[in-house]
């Protein structure tokens, strides 16, 4: 569910000269509550918000429900205060996640290998090699849509541009069930219509720095040289980047198959807690999953993150990256009650029976840095080597905690995900 701004005035004819616009970006519309009414028509036309129980968060609504203000994020129990009479969902990610596979595979694939998924609901596509057969983006973009709404009875936008920012914010304004191309000559004066919101990137924080310093739109973005918004933005990187962005230009191309960057696992509390017993636990179980995910992706990851959502819906974050990667419970739960002291200002070795110093809401973890296991190359620490001669067997304990893991794995596999878990 897309929350950037949309600007009226940039839902118009551009111009017809599609020379050079090889990048489509398509985004399905309002995706989970649009496939919630495909596969339920008596829903159309009422407001229908995904996220039910008084401890969740919507995450979609469709138009009819927008209507009433609610978006993304918001707390389930203000959204229905809003809209009482909106059908509330659960959400379902195993089968938005089998129709975004099929919508890729059916339709998007038809096209061009050249796609980057990007999210369920959202992709690149590199349709530079296509137009041999398809000879106009305008044309590919227009079937994709009929196709869409053909098989699957939902909509989407599409967004056609020489590079990935472009396209992307212009299926954002082509909203809902639109299309809108941007030729290469319109691309800076497009952009330049837009709030800074309206740039992919740039959040409350950065929008903040920049308005500090004078910027207060995409226009007024354009007119600092780079040294002086790197000033503003604290990162000569992200400095680079913006003063492309101003002018609608964007060097990333489309990557095709893009490899995962991160595994994670979450969950909200009934209620909002301090027990300290109660988030170490719930954050052991986010471990366990997020390992076991890992070793099913043959994958081990470098950093760990902990978030915390507290009870006023804001949240925290913490990171650390090992120098071994991992891919055990056993090894990112210790390090996971590490990031919760240092998000919370506790000792590490706090007692359980400490309460937390703001109480919890949510609480989950990420593991990103990710690497083949198959072509990882590891380095055993000295206390691993040691471990290992003074061993009766040569197995150091990491090891045994390992295999004992993957025969976990193998009991889920057989008799379910809670058939056994990963202990303190």
């Amino acid at each position: 569910m897309s929350t950037a701004p949309r600007i009226q005035a940039a839902k118009r004819d551009w111009g017809h000269d599609e020379s050079g616009c090889t990048v489509l970006h398509i985004d399905m519309d309002a995706f989970y509550a649009s496939l919630e009414i495909a596969r339920n028509p008596a829903l159309r036309g009422k407001p229908v918000i995904i996220g039910t129980g008084p401890r969740s968060v919507v995450s979609a609504a469709n138009y009819e429900a927008r209507r009433y203000g609610i978006n993304s994020a918001m707390a389930s129990a203000h959204a229905r205060q809003l809209c009482p009479d909106g059908v509330f969902l659960p959400v379902d990610m195993l089968y938005y996640r089998a129709m975004s596979h099929r919508i890729v595979s059916e339709v998007f694939s038809a096209v061009t290998d050249r796609l980057e998924q990007v999210s369920v609901d959202e992709a690149y596509m590199d349709v530079s090699t296509a137009l041999i057969r398809w000879r106009a983006p305008s044309a590919i973009g227009a079937w994709i849509r009929g196709q869409v709404a053909e098989r699957f009875h939902i909509t989407c936008s599409v967004g056609i541009a020489t590079n990935k920012l472009v396209a992307k914010m212009a299926s954002t304004n082509a909203k809902p069930d639109g299309m809108l191309l941007i030729p290469r000559n319109r691309q800076a004066e497009f952009v330049q219509l837009m709030p800074l919101r309206g740039i992919p990137g740039i959040g409350p924080s950065l929008e903040k720095r920049l308005n500090n310093w004078g910027i207060n739109n995409v226009a007024e973005l354009a007119k600092p040289d780079e040294y002086t918004l790197s000033q503003a933005c604290g990162s000569a990187v992200a400095a680079h980047t913006l003063f492309l962005a101003a002018r609608g230009l964007d060097t990333r191309a489309v990557t095709a198959r893009a490899s995962e960057k991160s595994i994670g696992s979450e969950s909200t509390f009934p209620d909002d807690t301090r027990d300290m017993r109660r988030v170490r636990s719930l954050l052991r179980q986010c471990c366990d999953e997020v390992a076991s995910a890992l070793r099913r992706r043959s994958l081990a990851a470098r950093t760990v993150t902990v978030k915390l959502r507290y009870a006023d819906l804001s949240y925290a974050t913490k990171s650390h990256t090992l120098q071994q990667p991992m891919d055990t419970a056993s090894a990112l739960y210790p390090q996971a009650c590490a990031l919760l002291a240092a998000i919370t200002g506790l000792a590490a070795d706090t007692s359980d029976e400490i309460p937390l110093p703001c109480e919890v809401r949510l609480a989950g973890v990420s593991a990103s840095g990710l690497e083949n296991v198959h072509t990882l190359a590891t380095q055993p620490s000295l206390y691993d080597l040691l471990e290992e001669t003074q061993s009766p067997d040569g197995v150091t304990r990491s090891a045994r905690l390992r295999e004992a893991e993957q025969a976990l794995d193998a009991v889920r596999q057989r008799y379910g995900k809670k058939a056994a878990a990963f202990g303190a």
